[in-house]
């Protein structure tokens, strides 16, 4: 059976499964569900000075697909609105009733050292494991100094950083915001403050929708809209673009990485850490679904690595970081083209649309004969076949994107002499390497 145990910064948990400061961690009746549930850890939402801020009505707007599932969710949630004293309290308790799981502290006060230093102090006496520096934040804190307006600033980063280096004894871990162009200029001012980890990403800076009818934006407060921090299933492959730049960056690789965004299941998770995270936070898929998800999650994760043998998460942990290149190192002369497996086909014709519409009409479509309709006895009512074009396509991956059947179209590599080739050395590239 495969030991799903975590040890991140030297904090062990029984699982690599954390909840992200979020209004899921917000107290204590939330925190003991998910520990009952079987989280591994949490990260408590984010603790400010007093006066607590105030935070509106509404607060959530959601992007939906056709289907109407949720792909992500908009939120213009500050930080917590409870007494410090009292999330405090809260925190020592948890900690003293679950001392096996992991409880971080996120954190966001004012860009003052003494502000550091003194919430600094107050935390480390609940016996907590560690912080987590809120730089994220895109909505609302900002306007007040705090939050993105920190995480946009790398010197910013570094100097708050190293102020809570030097205040407390606890791991330190700075969540960066993904509302900016290169993730590594950030992330190396953590690491330069002496973060011991990173955590990403924070939510995107979003406007769900607009309601036609009263020209607002959602959420709607009174009658207006601001920009929220979108967050679901939508992120995930920001998410692992981000997690995946600082791993393999030579300056960032070694700094230690919690990975956020758009983790519903075990999978999720499984790719995150095999791009170099040494665990995973969730935070919409437990608000949409509750919190015995992570039943799901561990026992997938677990039987995953058996099945291909695995003991521990150490084990697959960036894995597939040594193939992630930058594009001039791919192979120019690798081809792949479709193939319809006709058996499997229900002739929707949408391969064939997208294709011929938008691509490079490397499909045909044949009407069929009635000799044709009477062979294909199997295939009652079908009045058409589509085909590859073999010399015409160029295995773009399209036509296999939007057939509803799986397998049903797949990508086969196709043989050739041409040995391997890059941009760098091609001869139309006038920089080529010599």
């Amino acid at each position: 059976m495969a030991d799903l145990t975590s040890n991140f910064l030297g904090i062990r948990s029984p699982n690599p499964f954390w909840l992200a400061s979020a209004p899921p961690t917000d107290k204590a009746v939330n925190v003991y569900r998910a520990f009952e549930a079987g989280w591994g850890g949490v990260v408590w939402k984010t603790l400010g000075e007093d006066p607590a801020p105030v935070n509106v009505s509404s607060r959530y707007s959601a992007h939906r697909d056709i289907h109407g599932n949720v792909m992500g969710i908009n939120n213009i949630e500050l930080i917590t609105d409870r007494p410090l004293a009292v999330n405090l309290a809260e925190i020592k308790q948890i900690k003293i009733d679950w001392p096996d799981r992991a409880l971080i502290v996120s954190l966001m006060v004012p860009c003052e050292e003494e502000s550091w230093k003194r919430i600094l102090r107050q935390v480390e006496d609940t016996g907590c494991d560690g912080v987590e520096l809120n730089f994220g934040c895109p909505h609302g804190m900002p306007e007040r100094g705090m939050g993105a307006a920190v995480g946009q600033v790398p010197e910013y980063i570094e100097m708050v950083t190293r102020w809570c280096k030097e205040n407390t004894k606890l791991p330190v871990i700075v969540k960066l915001t993904p509302n900016i162009t290169n993730v590594v200029i950030p992330a190396t001012a953590a690491l330069s403050g002496g973060a011991d980890a990173v955590s990403l990403i924070n939510t995107i800076n979003s406007i769900t929708g607009v309601d036609l009818d009263n020209m607002v934006g959602y959420p709607s407060v009174g009658g207006k809209a601001t920009s929220g921090g979108y967050c679901g299933s939508a992120v995930k492959p920001i998410a692992l673009n981000m997690v995946a730049q600082i791993g393999r960056n030579q300056q960032t690789s070694t700094i230690p990485i919690s990975a956020i965004g758009g983790i519903g299941n075990w999978k999720d998770a499984a790719e995150f850490i095999s791009l170099g995270a040494g665990n995973v936070q969730v935070c919409t898929a437990a608000m949409l679904n509750g919190f015995k998800i992570v039943e799901d999650m561990i026992d997938g994760l677990s039987r995953w690595m058996d099945s291909k043998g695995y003991r521990t998460l150490d084990e697959f942990k960036g894995a597939a970081l040594p193939n992630q290149t930058d594009w001039k190192y791919l192979d120019l002369n690798y081809k792949t083209i479709a193939s319809i497996d006709q058996d499997a086909c229900i002739q929707c014709g949408r391969c064939f649309a997208a294709c011929e519409d938008t691509s490079h009409q490397a499909i045909s479509m044949t009407p069929l004969s009635k000799n044709d309709m009477a062979e294909t006895t199997l295939k009652v009512g079908i009045e058409r076949q589509f085909d590859v074009i073999d010399e015409e396509c160029v295995g773009c991956n399209l036509c296999q994107i939007v057939c509803p059947v799986d397998q049903c179209i797949t990508m086969v590599e196709q043989k050739t002499d041409k040995p391997y080739q890059n941009w760098t050395q091609h001869p139309n590239n006038p920089m080529r390497e010599c």
